[in-house]
């Protein structure tokens, strides 16, 4: 049985932060609700208000940010438009370098 009118809301994502990302908002893990990466990389801007900076450049994602979804990586625009489920975990690191 469908109920009309009747709206699960956004669905609830995990985010993992790393490294200077995880310093800056003090934590390794949140839970937001959003439809597709971008919009939940937007809330958690929201939240934690200078860390825009750090992901974004002109709304443009910075090229040196990493954002994975369900351990894939999400290069270009057009996947930060991805569509997001409950469940789904995106994790956002910071440039890797090794030596």
């Amino acid at each position: 049985m469908v109920l009309r009118g009747y709206s699960q809301g956004m669905p609830k994502i995990k985010v993992r932060l790393f490294a200077n990302f995880r310093e800056f908002t003090k934590t390794g893990e949140l839970e937001i609700e959003g439809n597709s990466v971008k919009d939940v990389l937007e809330k958690i801007c929201g939240k934690y208000p200078g860390l825009e900076n750090m992901l974004f450049k002109d709304g443009d994602l910075q090229p040196y940010v990493n954002i994975f979804l369900n351990g894939e990586n999400v290069i270009g625009p057009a996947l930060l438009e991805s569509s997001l489920k409950n469940g789904d975990e995106v994790a956002i690191f910071p440039p890797v370098s090794g030596g």
